[in-house]
């Protein structure tokens, strides 16, 4: 895909599958979103953690952990103009995968802030995930070293959200029962 692209194009999924693969982008209904480039070595950490906490958790388990890049269409069975790279994402409905792409809404998404994409994870990103359906969605920022976990509710008109720091051992996966994220490794080498 060209980066000095028209704003005012509208994309779909289909349109997205034809960029090219050496460059990320996600589609924010139908608008292109360039990503930032290579994360920070704490950004990694963070992920790199929480990714393998969640694997060794589900492993037996119905649920599966995917980490970016690995495509999220939000509305795929509509306009399929939403697609997203989430650091990591759990799903727990097998039917939403179709082998390239989770195909709807992930259970339980985790964005690692970068200096790039504060306003994306924090704003948009928040209300994109709780009016597509996905249940919980953590920001985790390397430089506060603070998690604010949001458990959406069924409605999708609110969210019960919870501020963890390293002070604290771990924080609680609402969606995933008896799944605690270990903070002191995942913020223990910063």
């Amino acid at each position: 895909m060209d980066a000095a692209l028209k704003i005012d194009e509208y994309f779909t999924y289909t349109d997205y599958c034809s960029w090219d693969d050496n460059e990320r982008w996600e589609l924010i209904d139908g608008v292109p979103c360039a990503m930032s480039p290579a994360p920070t070595e704490r950004h990694q950490d963070a992920v790199g953690v929480i990714y393998t906490q969640l694997f060794f958790f589900l492993r037996g388990k119905p649920c599966k952990v995917f980490i970016a890049p690995f495509d999220v269409r939000l509305n795929a069975n509509e306009s399929d103009d939403t697609v997203v790279q989430p650091d990591i994402l759990v799903v727990c409905d097998k039917t939403k995968l179709d082998g390239k792409s989770v195909v709807g809404a992930p259970d339980f998404v985790v964005e690692v802030l970068s200096p790039s994409s504060h306003h994306h994870d924090l704003i948009t990103k928040l209300k994109l995930y709780m009016k597509s359906g996905v249940r919980e969605y953590w920001i985790v920022d390397p430089d506060s070293k603070t998690v604010s976990t949001h458990v959406f509710n069924r409605t999708r008109t609110g969210s019960v959200s919870s501020i963890y720091d390293e002070s604290e051992d771990a924080a609680p996966v609402a969606v995933l029962e008896g799944c605690t994220i270990n903070l002191t490794e995942v913020f223990g080498e910063m």
